[in-house]
C-alpha cells in the first residue's frame, strides 16, 4: 500500500464519529473520491470488477420524484425562439422586438402577410428587421382591411379590375399588387390624382414605406371620416413632435387625427414613446404588422386577437 494510501485512511479513522464522516457516510461518492481515488492506480488489473450494465446503474441512481432524490433539477433556459406560423413560412419571435412580439404573433397567427388581393398566396417571407415596401404594405393594409371586415360588407375595400386605368404609371395591371394599390386608390386612401393630387402619377412599389406613410394610409381605416385640418403647432401641442414641421401637409392631418384615437393609436402602438416622429424613416416589416394589428377608433374596434378568438369560436361551433 502506497504511503498516500495509508495517509488517507489514517485520516478517515481518525475521523471517526466527526462531521466528516458523517458527511462521508450521506455522500458515498465523497468516501470513494477521498479514499479510492488514488489508490486505483496501484490496483491489480486482473482484480478489476466485471463491467455492470448501464441499464441496471442508470435504474439504480434516484431520479426526480423518487424518495432518494436530492436534486439538483435542471431546467432548460427559455429562448425566443418560439416561430411566429403563417401560411407562408415561420419566423422567430427572437428577431422580432420585444415591444412588438404580441402584435406580430397575433397578426401573423393570422397568415395575412403571404395572402395577395386575389387570396392566393404571395412569395413573400417574413422577415421581421426588414423594411417593407410600399407595394408590400399596400397589400398588407388591403388583405388585413378586408379580412377584419369580412362580415361588414360596408367596410370593405374592393380590388382593383383590370378594366380600369391604373391610377399610377408605374404599377400595371401585370404587377403583383395592382389589384390592392388600384383598389385602396380608387378608395380615396391612397392619394393620387383622383383625390386631387395632380403630380402623383408614380407610386414608387418599391420604395421603402416611410413612418408618415403608414400613418396617412391607415388612419382613414381607423376612423371612417374624414382627416382634420391639421399644423405642425396643433401636432405638436397633442404628440409633442419636435420634428412636426418635417411632416408631410396632407400626413400631417392623419398623425393629428391618430392621436384622437388615445391608447389605441399606431403611432403608440408602433413606435412607442418618442418625441421625435422622424416622418421619414423607412418603417419595419414587424413594425406594419404591429400598425395592422388593430382597425377601429377610440370606442369600438377590432384587433388581430379578437379575429383570433372569433375563428376559433366558429370552429368549436
Amino acid at each position: 500500500m502506497s504511503r498516500l494510501a495509508v495517509v488517507s485512511l489514517a485520516l478517515v479513522a481518525g475521523c471517526a464519529g466527526s462531521p466528516l464522516e458523517q458527511s462521508l457516510e450521506a455522500d458515498p461518492q465523497l468516501q470513494d473520491r477521498l479514499v479510492y481515488d488514488h489508490a486505483e492506480t496501484e490496483a491489480d488489473p486482473e482484480s478489476a470488477p466485471a463491467d455492470v450494465d448501464n441499464d441496471q446503474s442508470v435504474a439504480d441512481i434516484p431520479q426526480p420524484g423518487d424518495a432518494d432524490f436530492i436534486g439538483p433539477v435542471f431546467y432548460a433556459q427559455a429562448d425566443d425562439t418560439t416561430p411566429v406560423r403563417s401560411r407562408h413560412g415561420n419566423a422567430l419571435l427572437r428577431d422580432v422586438p420585444e415591444d412588438l412580439r404580441p402584435y406580430v404573433q397575433d397578426w401573423m397567427a393570422l397568415g395575412l402577410a403571404g395572402e395577395n388581393s386575389n387570396g392566393a398566396i404571395a412569395d413573400l417571407a417574413f422577415q421581421p428587421n426588414q423594411t417593407i415596401t410600399r407595394a408590400e404594405y399596400a397589400q398588407w393594409l388591403f388583405v388585413a382591411n378586408n379580412t377584419f371586415y369580412a362580415d361588414q360588407a360596408a367596410k370593405r375595400i374592393r380590388p382593383g379590375a383590370t378594366s380600369s386605368t391604373p391610377a399610377f404609371q408605374d404599377v400595371p395591371t401585370a404587377h403583383p399588387q395592382y389589384r390592392a394599390i388600384q383598389g385602396l386608390t380608387e378608395a380615396g386612401i391612397i392619394p393620387s390624382a383622383l383625390t386631387g393630387n395632380a403630380t402623383a402619377v408614380n407610386f414608387r412599389p418599391d420604395d421603402p414605406l416611410t413612418r408618415e406613410t403608414l400613418v396617412l394610409w391607415k388612419v382613414p381605416l381607423d376612423t371612417r371620416s374624414p382627416l382634420p385640418t391639421a399644423t405642425p403647432d396643433a401636432v405638436k401641442a397633442t404628440w409633442g413632435f419636435q420634428d412636426a414641421e418635417d411632416i408631410e401637409p396632407l400626413a400631417l392631418r392623419a398623425v393629428l387625427a391618430d392621436r384622437q384615437t388615445a391608447d389605441f393609436a399606431n403611432i403608440l402602438r408602433t413606435f412607442g414613446f418618442t418625441t421625435l416622429f422622424q416622418p421619414q424613416k423607412a418603417v419595419t416589416q414587424a413594425e406594419a404588422a404591429a400598425a395592422l394589428w388593430r382597425f377601429g377608433n377610440q370606442t369600438e374596434g377590432i384587433s388581430a386577437r379578437d379575429l383570433q378568438q372569433r375563428q376559433q369560436e366558429q370552429a368549436s361551433e
